[in-house]
């Protein structure tokens, strides 16, 4: 059984390896007192005033409490962060960082501005951490880039991919759990969609061009050529094979 897990772990693409690995160990670190929340969360006034930096990370690796709902963030974090870097991204690792690169960014202005508008500021000031709103924006990408997969929920109904988002956030309302945290995951997930592939079809233009220094930091295994502009996303062939080339 320990071997399985380990070669499963040891099978995991670097970004999906290192981001699962550092959302658990902050996790547990936090469940057993080793390192306190309090040094994690976004706290603005710390970051500028105190030059705190690192909270604009350590609070997209805090998943809370070590409980079901931990559990079931882990799961999608490695099912669904696996799932677009090894087929989505194949190749492009240095893309795919700069995907949640970008979601962290957009979701931390959200909430930064948020914060400031009258009647709502109330509602943003009590997010802290934004890790399950990046895990979600995952999910929201991947289902555009798979909207044709057949799922089930629960057993209880089948449905396809593309309104996997809209389910999630359903159960949420059904639970009780706070809508803002996935809303705004499918905000970043929308805001990325959008300019990487709506954008790109409708001007011939591509905004999100992931910069030389980042790509310098991965040593990709292809090179692919780009999609077309009026390509489509479709289900998945038999065999492995780049999305991005026909």
């Amino acid at each position: 059984m320990a071997q399985a897990v380990e070669e499963w772990y040891k099978q995991m693409p670097i970004i999906t390896r290192s981001y699962l690995t550092a959302a658990v160990v902050t996790t547990v670190g936090c469940s057993l007192d080793i390192i306190s929340p309090y040094d994690l969360y976004l706290n603005p006034e710390r970051v500028v005033q105190q030059y705190e930096i690192w909270r604009l990370v350590t609070n997209f690796l805090y998943f809370r409490k070590m409980d079901l709902d931990f559990l079931f963030h882990m799961f999608f974090l490695a099912r669904y962060c696996k799932l677009l870097e090894e087929n989505s991204f194949r190749g492009r690792t240095a893309d795919f960082f700069y995907m949640l690169l970008f979601g962290a960014t957009v979701l931390t202005g959200i909430v930064l501005i948020g914060g400031m508008i009258p009647y709502i500021s109330e509602t943003f000031a009590k997010i802290f951490f934004l890790s399950n709103s990046l895990t979600f924006m995952m999910v929201y990408v991947w289902s555009k880039h798979n909207p044709f997969i057949h799922m089930s929920f629960l057993g209880l109904f089948t449905f396809t991919a593309a309104y996997l988002p809209w389910v999630l956030l359903g159960f949420s309302i059904l639970v009780g759990s706070s809508t803002w945290v996935d809303l705004l995951g499918m905000i970043a997930g929308h805001a990325y969609y959008f300019l990487e592939d709506v954008y790109p079809r409708m001007t011939g233009r591509r905004p999100l061009k992931t910069p030389q220094f980042i790509k310098a930091l991965f040593a990709d295994e292809a090179v692919v050529v780009a999609r077309p502009a009026n390509a489509r996303f479709a289900p998945p062939p038999p065999q492995p094979q780049d999305p991005h080339q026909d």
